[in-house]
Formats: C-alpha cells, sequence, structure tokens
C-alpha cells in the first residue's frame, strides 16, 4: 500500500544504525522530515535525516529537551517511531539485578518517556501515530532470551493500552514485531560466536521462510503502521518475521 507522509514530522528513536536507519530513510523517501533521537549521532548527516539530536531515552531530561527541539525547529509533531532498544541474552539466572533494571529501562520505560514528552504536540496532529518495535521473542519463547523477551513481552502490553488510553485523542499505535533481523546488533552477535557460519544458518533456518529478515521489510511495515493510510488500524503489532509466530511447517527435505 502507498504512503504517503507528505508535511508530517517523525522522530526515530534508535535511529543512527540498523532498522532505526532503515526506517528513517523509508520515511524520508515517502516525504516526511524525520528527527533521529540516539546516543550517538556523529554518523548521522544531513543526507540520511532532516534533524539528528543526541537523546539518551533513559534521561527523561534529555527526552524533553530532544522533543522540544523538533518542536522549535519543525512546528509540530506527528509520528513517533519508539525504535531504541538494547538486548540481553542467557536463562533467568545469567543476569544481574542492574542488567534487568538496564534493559527495562531502556526497552520499556525509554518508550513511555519518548511518548510521554511527546504526547501533547501528537493530540494536536491530524495524523498523529506511534509505533513501537517489540519482536518475536514477545510472543514465541526463544532459548537465552529471558530478560530480552520479557522487555519486548512489555512492549507489546504497553502498546495495547496505550492504544486504548489515546485512541480517543485521534492518536494511533501499534507495534511491529520482527524475527531475527539482518542488522549491525545481530552481526556482533554472530562475531562472538564461537562458529559465526554455522550460527548464522541455524537463525535463518529458525524462521519458516529460511532468512534473516531484512531491515528495509521492517520499515515497510513501521511507514505502512504510522501512514495515514492505516486509519482504522490500532492497538495491534504486524509481524515480520518470516512467518515464525504463527505458522508450524513441517521438516524440508
Amino acid at each position: 500500500m502507498a504512503t504517503d507522509f507528505t508535511g508530517l514530522v517523525a522522530i526515530v528513536t534508535g535511529g543512527a544504525s540498523g532498522i532505526g536507519a532503515a526506517i528513517t530513510r523509508r520515511l524520508r523517501a515517502d516525504g516526511a522530515r524525520v528527527a533521529v533521537f540516539d546516543r550517538d549521532t556523529d554518523a548521522v548527516s544531513s543526507d540520511d535525516a532532516d534533524l539528528a539530536v543526541r537523546v539518551d531515552v533513559t534521561d527523561d531530561a534529555h527526552v524533553v529537551a530532544g522533543v522540544q527541539r523538533v518542536i522549535d525547529e519543525f512546528g509540530r509533531l506527528d509520528i513517533v517511531i519508539n525504535n531504541a532498544g538494547i538486548g540481553a541474552q542467557g536463562d533467568i539466572a545469567a543476569n544481574s539485578d542492574e542488567e534487568w533494571h538496564r534493559v527495562l529501562d531502556v526497552n520499556v520505560v525509554g518508550m513511555a518517556r519518548v511518548s510521554r514528552a511527546a504526547l501533547p504536540h501528537l493530540r494536536t496532529s491530524p495524523s498523529a501515530a506511534i509505533v513501537n518495535t517489540a519482536s518475536v521473542a514477545a510472543t514465541a519463547g526463544l532459548p537465552e532470551r529471558a530478560l530480552y523477551s520479557a522487555s519486548k513481552g512489555a512492549v507489546l502490553s504497553l502498546t495495547r493500552a496505550m492504544a486504548a488510553d489515546h485512541l480517543a485523542e485521534g492518536i494511533r499505535v501499534n507495534a511491529v514485531s520482527p524475527g531475527t533481523a539482518d542488522t549491525p546488533w545481530v552481526g556482533r552477535l554472530l562475531d562472538s560466536a564461537d562458529d559465526p557460519a554455522a550460527e548464522r544458518a541455524a537463525l535463518a533456518a529458525r524462521q519458516p521462510h529460511g532468512r534473516l529478515v531484512s531491515a528495509d521489510e521492517i520499515a515497510d511495515a513501521v511507514a505502512y503502521l504510522a501512514s495515514p493510510a492505516a486509519g482504522s488500524t490500532t492497538g495491534t503489532a504486524l509481524e515480520v518475521d518470516g512467518g515464525m509466530a504463527g505458522l508450524r511447517l513441517r521438516p524440508r527435505g
């Protein structure tokens, strides 16, 4: 479905690389002016985004100042893509309390901070939308991902609660749930494996369509959910996972 963001202003958190950078490119290609929020914006040029703001989503003052910078620059805010997030590995005993607090602070509370700061401006937009990055890990039990899965399950629940709270205000809230994506973060995980090639093959085989998901495929899904074309879509999660969440195929061969 064609998407048109002409005249609209978006924030993409974690927009300097990977999925966030792909989302930024897609929204700009369809006419949006996009502000990237990221802890490291050194590599973000004017060709990559209309505005790059150094924001740590765990710092409320940073978030509030970043949103105000967008308003000062563009005079409006219509779309928030809550994409900033970090990973975690291991079973329930693998991570300390400090690590649990750190991951939840970024992956869940960070989304709340950005959305909270954006709300007054979204309420005045004729095309207000929030899209949160969840994960297939929110609904499928994956090995060695206890903390990460808990954080993304919270994102999925938060998305539905936000959609219910803000529907009457004209703000749609949805999530995208990617499978394992071919991103720099996954690349670093593969590089640390004992056999990177075998680990990549295993991750690809875990998804029914037999490969990693591309960042551009996720960006396409986000663009639909954020677009006025999805005016009757709210409180849902769009899975971009090669069928991993819902399909149970027979083994090949």
